[in-house]
């Protein structure tokens, strides 16, 4: 995926944390909260007009955890939400998160506990309608330099509304899988740094796409004409969206 997102673990700056100290007796309180995380959101984006869901369609409750001197977590923290930027909603005791207009940038959501701060970030995108192919590729491949044997992107393109008036999707979860090849160790599905992966998330102009690893000693031959087959998806509110899936094929041959 192009956006990786770690838990943010705080005890933050060294001015709260002396807060904290200065409003609680840690010494002996195993409720006092020193340090408090903020779970990574599910998803990278909300819709316009509806809460934040996971991939499965479930409205997401951002999970926040309060842990005390002794690094145990703290049971039922009273947690409060906002967020100080435009484009979202925050409720400010749940947590449940509703877009409401498009911005350039990711919006925060803070989590305060006590005299502690996290946050997470989160983009406002459009509701995804459409995804459809963008870009095939043929891989010419050797079978003695296996730095040659990976594909440009395997491309689709995800939009909200009907062309020509469409718009594009940014920051929307689409997954790749390969659903055919001749040999079940051909290839595999790959990112931008080469690593394996079978997810990735649509940029600015609503594209998401994953390059295909070859690995030639599974070719039949040095000369085989061989094709690998790949599926990708984008859902919303757990269903498929439409077009889904698109089917990819890479065509591998030997290079001239």
């Amino acid at each position: 995926m192009k956006n990786a997102r770690a838990a943010v673990v705080v005890g933050v700056f060294v001015a709260a944390i002396a807060t904290a100290f200065a409003c609680t007796d840690i010494s002996g309180s195993s409720t006092a909260v020193l340090s408090i995380q903020f779970d990574s959101l599910p998803v990278p984006a909300v819709v316009i007009g509806d809460s934040l869901r996971d991939t499965t369609g479930a409205v997401v409750h951002p999970v926040v955890k309060a842990f005390n001197f002794n690094g145990d977590q703290i049971d039922q923290a009273p947690v409060w939400f906002q967020s100080p930027d435009s484009g979202i909603t925050v409720d400010s005791a749940t947590g449940i998160i509703v877009g409401d207009s498009l911005r350039a940038s990711p919006a925060r959501v803070i989590a305060t506990v006590g005299q502690l701060q996290a946050l997470q970030n989160i983009d406002v995108t459009l509701r995804p309608d459409l995804i459809q192919l963008s870009a095939l590729d043929t891989l010419e491949y050797s079978i003695l330099d296996s730095t040659k044997n990976i594909s440009a992107p395997l491309q689709v393109k995800l939009t909200h509304g009907v062309a020509p008036n469409d718009s594009t999707v940014k920051s929307w979860i689409v997954s790749f899988q390969i659903v055919y090849q001749s040999n079940p160790q051909l290839g595999d599905l790959r990112n931008d740094g080469d690593r394996p992966s079978v997810i990735d998330t649509t940029d600015a102009s609503g594209i998401a796409g994953r390059k295909i690893r070859l690995h030639s000693l599974f070719l039949s031959s040095a000369t085989a004409v061989d094709s690998i087959v790949v599926n990708a998806t984008a859902r919303y509110h757990g269903v498929p969206v439409s077009g889904s899936p698109v089917r990819l094929v890479l065509l591998l041959k030997p290079a001239s």
